[in-house]
């Protein structure tokens, strides 16, 4: 695949399945999972212009920051803790239209007002965590939750 990416499309939803395949070539025969990561992070961050994109890994007890797309970030988030901690947590896709009404968030950045962790399971054992900011409240709904979890998907 070249290093091009052509989406087209009027909504959110046909962004995505534009995006979606290209993502899928671009990952294809790459067996390097930072690489993807990294890939990845800067397709969604390109096409929906998010205000951070990218991926913490689980490590032993901790997610550790992996590839992403966006000012600084945390380093480490422990297990139920924060949005990441608890999608790893519960092994399941965490939408926060409001970032200040959910107890424990943890603000790696002021200016982020909405969230969506998905996280990456493989063989029933979540590996990773795909997280995606917003400086817009309630910007995440199940039209993304439905997309990101096809893209989560890909790296199983």
């Amino acid at each position: 695949m070249s290093e091009n990416l052509i989406i087209k499309g009027d909504s959110k939803k046909e962004l995505y399945e534009n995006l979606i395949p290209q993502i899928a070539a671009l990952i294809e025969g790459e067996t390097d999972v930072i690489a993807n990561m990294a890939n990845v992070s800067a397709c969604l961050k390109d096409t929906f212009n998010f205000w951070w994109v990218g991926f913490y890994r689980v490590l032993g007890d901790a997610l550790v920051l992996g590839p992403f797309q966006g000012p600084l970030a945390c380093t480490r988030i422990s297990k139920g803790k924060g949005v990441c901690g608890t999608a790893w947590q519960q092994a399941k896709t965490v939408i926060v239209p409001d970032v200040d009404a959910f107890p424990g968030h943890i603000a790696c950045s002021s200016l982020t007002k909405s969230e969506i962790v998905v996280p990456i399971i493989n063989k029933g054992v979540v590996t990773a965590v795909l997280d995606i900011d917003s400086e817009r409240a309630g910007n995440f709904d199940e039209t993304d939750k439905f997309y990101l979890e096809k893209m989560a998907d890909l790296f199983a």
